[in-house]
């Protein structure tokens, strides 16, 4: 028998890293509460880490739109792979040279290009496509803010025209 309803599940799973943040926070809290000393102080720094894992999650938690779209990501040593139902493909994270975020395809998608190759489009809401923020993060220089941001438009449904959200810088040698 299950206890917790469905949407609670979700709820609790999207969020999970800020939930851990906040007890990892309200663990700290209480031990300056309630000690003096050196303790106090190690208690003052495991807070500190708790509101910084607090943010962290909520950026996951924002980046994480729904499941059971089409096809599934597969993230291994810095290739993301999408197995779809119609197309696939994979991309070595070393090798994108531009990440954009589609909002007028259905579902949204990220369109991951490289030079030489056809880009690869991998729905918001494919199987595993959660784990695509900690890969993107990666990426030198990076905007993780209009990463989430864009998401949460396209989400939304507020169409509008592709959104290039990282691009490698070229360097010129003449």
């Amino acid at each position: 028998m299950i206890l917790i309803r469905p949407e609670a599940r979700r709820a609790v799973a999207r969020w999970r890293e800020a939930l851990f943040g906040l007890a990892v926070t309200g663990v700290g809290v209480w031990w300056m509460l309630i000690s003096y000393g050196l303790v106090f102080w190690i208690s003052g720094v495991i807070s500190l880490a708790g509101l910084a894992m607090v943010a962290a999650g909520v950026q996951q938690g924002r980046f994480r739109t729904m499941a059971g779209g089409p096809g599934v990501v597969r993230i291994d040593e810095g290739q993301i792979g999408y197995f779809g139902p119609f197309t696939g493909g994979a991309v070595a994270l070393s090798e994108i040279s531009r990440l954009t975020l589609d909002p007028n395809v259905t579902p949204p998608s990220w369109r991951l290009s490289q030079i030489g190759q056809p880009d690869l489009l991998i729905p918001l809401n494919a199987e595993g496509a959660d784990a695509l923020f900690d890969v993107f993060a990666a990426l030198p220089g990076i905007s993780t803010s209009k990463l989430v941001s864009e998401v949460q438009r396209a989400v939304s449904g507020q169409k509008s025209a592709p959104v290039i959200i990282w691009q490698r810088r070229q360097l010129w040698l003449h």
